[in-house]
């Protein structure tokens, strides 16, 4: 037994990455745009796109509704039988109250705005969760390579024991020792096995990638103007204000411009007269049914205006809380590194006090699960450290 294999091996073990990169496995970028596009509410977004799309494409169009068309017709065969005919057809076109037409694009267009905002905002959600799934896998694949690691450790201990054992140099209460913590060992490789599919299994129905990419952040990224998440209330506050313009602009009814063709017959073998009007209809008392309306534009401007607010102290909130996990993460981890440094060497001093006789087999063995467990405890604060620089850069608003 040798307690150098483990220095080296599990120290080995912590260079290695989450997942060695290859052609086929797919980058950060690429599994959060995966999982966007299965995502809900990538089609809520879509969606909302195409609806202020065609909101201002109608306010860009030349009347607030679509014209009508009147067609009518009177004569006396029921009656008299004289040969009296009217005939009438008209066109009712709705027209733009002043001001009305420009608050409706404007409105429009705050609204397209908005849902852009939204799609960014989305995709940024959605890379939190692919982060979050990504290093979670990293901890389990970590997870199970030390335990490999711990395996083929024992495994030499138990095969070293059981010959010393048969040998009279060791009692048999060593060896069995020895073969219960290469068991323990065995079921803990299965135990982690089983953990790395479910984590995979888990990434697979997010994702829809049967591959994890590196759980790896760039350590350098330029912080964006605005956090996307406030950009998006900054501009749902903004179309909350253009629609409410955009009522106050249509408390009344639009009105509509009426042009009639009239054609009117006196009797038998009596000459058509043709004859051209004009008439504007104006609607009368819509003010007042229009007032709920306008009530809820301004309660929903409220509304945005609470959502920005708060939104913006929510952001500063978790920009400080991860900068400090990150700086608490780092610290934690120098602790780990000195500790399994110790750790290790005094396995060693027992690895070779046993070897001589002078100490007995479960000093050593608790020796080398404390320097494993020390290990293990390296490998893993690395690994939160990465996911506590990857969520600073979630808190700032940057994607992969």
């Amino acid at each position: 037994m040798k307690f150098i294999l483990l220095a080296c091996g599990l120290a080995a073990s912590l260079g290695l990455g989450p997942q060695q990169a290859n052609a086929q496995t797919p980058t950060l970028a690429e599994a959060v745009e995966s999982t966007w596009q299965r995502a809900v509410a990538s089609r809520e977004v879509n969606g909302q796109l195409q609806r202020a799309s065609a909101e201002l494409e109608l306010a860009r169009s030349y009347w607030p509704a679509s014209p009508s068309l009147e067609v009518s017709h009177r004569d006396d065969r029921l009656q008299s039988k004289r040969g009296v005919r009217e005939s009438e057809i008209g066109l009712a076109m709705p027209l733009w109250l002043p001001g009305q037409r420009d608050a409706r694009t404007q409105a429009a267009q705050a609204d397209l705005d908005a849902s852009a905002a939204a799609r960014v905002a989305g995709r940024l959600r959605v890379s939190g969760a692919v982060r979050d799934a990504a290093w979670n896998a990293a901890m389990q694949r970590a997870d199970l390579e030390l335990a490999r690691e711990r395996w083929r450790v024992l495994d030499k201990l138990a095969a070293d024991v059981s010959r010393r054992v048969q040998a009279g140099e060791l009692a048999r209460a060593d060896g069995m020792a020895a073969r219960a913590e290469l068991l323990a060992a065995a079921a803990a490789v299965r135990q982690a096995t089983q953990s790395l599919q479910a984590s995979m299994q888990s990434w697979a129905a997010l994702t829809g990638l049967a591959t994890v990419p590196a759980a790896a952040e760039p350590t350098t990224v330029p912080e964006p103007e605005e956090h996307p998440y406030l950009a998006a209330a900054r501009l749902q506050l903004e179309a909350a204000r253009r629609r409410a313009d955009a009522v106050g602009a249509s408390r009344v009814a639009a009105p509509e411009l009426v042009a009639r063709l009239r054609q009117d017959v006196g009797g038998r073998n009596e000459p058509a007269s043709n004859s051209f009007g004009v008439a504007v209809r104006i609607p009368l008392g819509a003010a007042e049914r229009n007032r709920p309306l306008v009530v809820a534009a301004l309660a929903e401007v409220e509304t945005a205006e609470a959502a920005y607010m708060q939104q913006r102290d929510q952001l500063r909130a978790d920009l400080a809380t991860a900068r400090s996990a990150l700086a608490s993460a780092e610290e934690q981890l120098r602790d780990e590194k000195e500790r399994a440094d110790l750790l290790i060497e005094r396995a060693s001093l027992l690895d070779k006090s046993f070897a001589a006789g002078e100490s007995a087999l479960p000093e050593a063995l608790r020796a080398l699960s404390a320097a494993q467990e020390a290990q293990a405890a390296v490998r893993r604060q690395e690994i939160a450290l990465g996911l506590a620089r990857a969520r600073v850069l979630q808190a700032q608003g940057i994607t992969p």
